[in-house]
């Protein structure tokens, strides 16, 4: 069983896919893992060698920020934004999209299930 930063590796997968499933590791950075340790990319999770782990383990912990850290760091960053009032806090604190994107159709993925107003009723002559 490959452990890597309190995640298990799926076994069927390849080097660089399986070191993925990592919150923090993106293709690129995991191609550069295994390239740095001089591990074949191709090489499936569960042909790793216990040398081959531990260089992994030593390598994520001491060069890269991953799981509960980077999350952590992730929503420090975001509580910031909104501490100091900024635009992007202040669309994080409303729950709207951040980068300028339309809400009038979408958005849906940010602002939840639609609410339906009432139509004002027609007064009765």
């Amino acid at each position: 069983m490959a452990r890597i930063a309190g995640v298990d590796l799926p076994k069927d997968k390849h080097g660089n896919v399986g070191l993925t499933y990592v919150y923090g590791i993106s293709h690129s950075t995991a191609n550069k893992v295994l390239d740095d340790l001089k591990i074949a990319r191709n090489k499936k999770v569960s042909e790793w060698d216990d040398e081959d782990l531990t260089k992994i383990r030593n390598y994520v912990n001491d060069n890269l920020t991953v799981e509960g850290s980077l999350r952590s760091q992730v929503q420090m960053n975001i509580k910031r934004l909104m501490d100091i009032g900024c635009y992007r806090g202040i669309r994080h604190r409303v729950g709207l999209p951040l980068n300028g994107q339309k809400t009038k159709n979408n958005a849906r993925t940010r602002k939840g299930r639609k609410k339906t107003v009432a139509n004002k009723k027609k007064a009765v002559k």
